[in-house]
């Protein structure tokens, strides 16, 4: 019964954090319409979810998220440095990463971090032609930025998610 209800309990919690951390003042209201906003939204849209994979190595997926935070506040630096310079130094290009992924779910996810990571953009994701579509502001090495989100993002996840 509770798992019909709420189909994905942690989406729900969140929701209901944010909504009550937004409103501006805590009453019973509140509280409640975050309560049927928090259950309604995932009702509503679990027919648009993918499958999901189990999670395998959840420690490693702790240690890529270290990683990906580390790597967030690296690139901002380095975007700052590019962008504040001389424009010639940019190098931009549209580079197309093959995955090694199969669940649509783990590669929506390495798209994430991509486009969280500043100076990267992922524009697309096929996943018949099992390829990540990226938008780089300075990628003077496309091979090697290929191979960085390889080895950095899309290896952890293939061994948190087992696929």
């Amino acid at each position: 019964m509770i798992a019909r209800l709420l189909p994905q309990p942690v989406i729900s919690f969140l929701i209901l954090v944010l909504w009550l951390a937004v409103v501006s003042s805590f009453t019973a209201g509140s509280l409640l319409m975050a309560a049927i906003v928090a259950v309604a939204i995932p009702l509503l849209v679990q027919g648009f979810w993918t499958e999901r994979p189990a999670m395998r190595r959840p420690l490693l997926a702790l240690r890529l998220f270290v990683r990906v935070i580390a790597d967030i506040v690296m690139a901002n630096i380095d975007v700052a440095r590019l962008v504040l310079g001389p424009l010639d130094r940019l190098h931009p290009a549209f580079i197309t990463v093959p995955l090694d992924l199969e669940s649509p779910y783990v590669a929506t996810i390495l798209g994430s971090i991509v486009s969280l990571t500043p100076g990267t953009v992922s524009i697309d994701i096929d996943m018949q032609g099992r390829a990540l579509f990226v938008h780089a502001l300075n990628a003077p090495d496309e091979a090697a930025l290929i191979a960085q989100i390889k080895s950095r993002y899309e290896a952890p996840l293939k061994e948190i998610f087992g696929c």
